[in-house]
């Protein structure tokens, strides 16, 4: 029996939808990584892009479990001494919900070009409405 591995003339990216509205992120991020990655494909190969486009739909209505709304901080430096900036994540919710579901997202990409290349092929939006009709994506949950 022969191996086959894709190249990345020959792999077709398709569109995926998904509505994230009382989704745990973790879990939906999990998801949302393996259809970037292409890992529910029979083609999947770890080093070419295999993977789909994926739209996630009201971000700001992503659940997470226990108290993590106040107690979760992400964490921006400047560079300066003193330019350490903490939010929570109930005020990204307020204000940049998608950030959210992209950084759970990017955490469990590998950290290489290739991850940044399939980071760009996640569309998170913040409400119902997204301008990808043309591409007719399907449900991917």
């Amino acid at each position: 029996m022969k191996t086959t591995l894709a190249r990345p003339e020959t792999a077709t990216h398709d569109w995926k939808i998904v509505d994230a509205t009382d989704q745990i992120l973790g879990r939906l991020a999990v998801t949302i990584a393996n259809a970037l990655r292409g890992r529910n494909k029979p083609i999947y190969t770890p080093h070419v892009d295999t993977g789909d486009y994926v739209i996630v739909l009201n971000a700001e209505k992503i659940k997470l479990t226990g108290s993590k709304d106040e107690q979760k901080k992400y964490m921006f430096y400047s560079g300066y001494m003193g330019g350490e900036k903490y939010r929570t994540v109930s005020e990204f919710r307020e204000k940049r919900p998608e950030f959210i579901i992209t950084n759970a997202v990017k955490g469990m990409l590998p950290k290489n070009k290739l991850a940044s290349a399939m980071l760009t092929k996640l569309k998170v939006y913040r409400g119902s409405e997204h301008p990808h009709e043309a591409q007719q994506p399907s449900p991917l949950i």
